[in-house]
C-alpha cells in the first residue's frame, strides 16, 4: 500500500516535532505500507528525516505562501496529487480534510478551537477569528473522517463532546519523548542549602501565548522573591507579540532589571536537553493543552514540576507534581512554596514523573499509528 501524508498544516513547534520523530521512530513497511509520499513547505521538510527508503518527501511551493494559497492547495491541488501517486489512503496529521479523497484519517493536535473559554482570550482579533473558523472546519474534517486520532482521553471527552458522532473509527495515542531529554531525578536539598549567589532554578519552556500565563507565573516568583527565597525564572519559547508585550509590561513592573527573572526567547531543539538538566524545579501554567510535548520532556528531565490543574495534565502528570490555578499568582505561589520548602517532596514528584516519562516512547506511538492508519485502510477497502 501507498500511504499519502498531507503535512501543510504543519509549520513549526509540537505539530512538527510530533511528526518527525513519528518518522525517525517508524516502520511503516512492517504495517503493509511499502512507500510513504509526503507533502509539505521547505522549511518542515526540512526537519524530517532524509534516510527512510520509504518515504518520498515533496515540496509543493504554494505551501511556503500565505494561508490562502495553502488552501487552495489543499482544496484544489491534494486530491488530485494523491490519486496520481496512487496512495491508498491519506493521512493528515495536522487535523485538515481530504476534500473529496477517501479513505483519509485525520489528527486533533489543537484543542484551542474546541476550547472557547480560551480561544476568547485573545479577544476580537484576527486569531479568535482564526480559531473560531478552524473550529468549524475540523469538526466537519473529524466527524466524516474514516478514523480520528488523538492523544489522550481528556482531548477524546473534549473533541467528542464537539462532534457529536463521528463516521469513522476513532483511538487515542500519546505522544513519545525524545532520548537525549532523559536524565536520572538528581538529589534534592534543603532550601538552606541555596542562597541568592546559589539561587534555585525555576524554568517555563513554551511559547509566551495568551493562555500559557507567563505573566501570572512572573509575579508569583516575585512574590516569593520578596518572601525572602532564593530563587530565579528563566522564561524560553518563541512568542506571540500581543502576549510578549504583556509579559514585558509585567516584567518592567516586578524586575525591571532583569535581576532574577529572564526571558530568552526561542533557542533550537537541540539546545532543549541541556536547558531542562540545568534547571531544579519547572513550571508548567497553560490552562489549554492537547498532550504537551513539554511536560513529558520536563518529566524525562527528572524534575519536580509545578503544574496547571487543567486539561490532559493531571492525567499525565498524576500524583507527580503540585498543581495550582494557571489564572490566580497567589495559588502558583503556594504551589512552589510547597516544592521550595520540602526537598523531600521535590525528590518524591520528580522520581514520580521520570517513571512515568518511562511509560511514553515515540517507538510505541508509530507503531500504533501505523497500525490504526494500516487498519482504516482495509476496513475502507473492504467496504468499497
Amino acid at each position: 500500500m501507498i500511504l499519502g501524508i498531507d503535512a501543510s498544516n504543519l509549520r513549526d513547534g509540537g505539530g512538527v516535532t510530533h511528526l518527525c520523530e513519528l518518522l525517525k521512530a517508524a516502520d511503516p513497511t512492517t504495517q503493509g505500507f511499502r512507500q510513504i509520499i509526503l507533502w509539505s513547505n521547505r522549511n518542515t521538510l526540512a526537519q524530517l528525516p532524509s534516510d527512510k527508503p520509504w518515504l518520498t518527501k515533496i515540496h509543493e511551493p504554494l505551501l511556503d505562501q500565505a494561508l490562502l494559497y495553502r488552501l487552495y492547495w489543499q482544496w484544489m491541488k491534494l486530491p488530485i496529487l494523491a490519486r496520481q501517486a496512487g496512495c491508498d489512503a491519506l493521512f493528515l496529521p495536522g487535523g485538515g480534510s481530504g476534500h473529496g479523497f477517501r479513505p483519509y484519517i485525520t489528527m486533533s493536535q489543537n484543542l484551542l478551537p474546541f476550547e472557547s473559554s480560551e480561544y476568547r482570550r485573545y479577544g476580537w482579533s484576527w486569531m479568535r477569528l482564526r480559531l473560531f473558523l478552524l473550529r468549524h472546519a475540523q469538526t466537519q474534517s473529524f466527524r466524516h473522517a474514516d478514523g480520528l486520532i488523538l492523544l489522550t482521553n481528556y482531548a477524546r471527552q473534549t473533541v467528542m463532546t464537539r462532534i457529536q458522532q463521528a463516521h469513522g473509527r476513532w483511538i487515542a495515542i500519546p505522544h513519545g519523548i525524545n532520548p537525549q531529554f532523559y536524565q536520572s531525578p538528581r538529589v534534592q536539598y534543603p532550601l538552606t542549602t541555596y542562597s541568592p549567589i546559589k539561587p534555585l532554578r525555576l524554568l517555563y519552556v513554551s511559547i509566551i501565548n495568551v493562555y500559557k500565563h507567563q505573566w501570572h507565573v512572573a509575579e508569583a516568583v516575585a512574590k516569593l522573591k520578596n518572601e525572602g527565597f532564593p530563587i530565579t525564572l528563566e522564561l524560553v519559547g518563541p512568542a506571540y507579540k500581543p502576549a510578549l508585550q504583556r509579559l514585558q509590561t509585567t516584567l518592567q513592573q516586578i524586575d525591571p532589571n532583569s535581576d532574577f527573572i529572564h526571558y530568552r526567547g526561542s533557542i533550537k531543539y537541540a539546545d532543549l536537553p541541556s536547558t531542562y538538566h540545568q534547571a531544579d524545579i519547572f513550571i508548567f501554567a497553560s490552562s489549554c493543552e492537547n498532550m504537551p510535548i513539554i511536560l513529558l520532556e520536563a518529566m524525562a528531565s527528572g524534575l519536580p514540576i509545578a503544574c496547571a490543574q487543567r486539561g490532559p495534565m493531571p492525567e499525565m502528570l498524576g500524583d507527580a507534581g503540585v498543581y495550582f490555578n494557571p489564572e490566580h499568582p497567589d495559588d502558583i505561589a503556594a504551589a512552589l512554596r510547597l516544592l521550595l520548602t520540602d526537598h523531600e517532596l521535590r525528590a518524591h514528584c520528580a522520581n514520580r514523573a521520570y517513571a512515568k516519562a518511562q511509560t511514553y516512547s515515540w517507538e510505541r506511538c508509530a507503531r500504533e499509528t501505523f497500525d490504526f492508519l494500516r487498519r482504516v485502510t482495509q476496513d475502507y477497502k473492504e467496504r468499497i
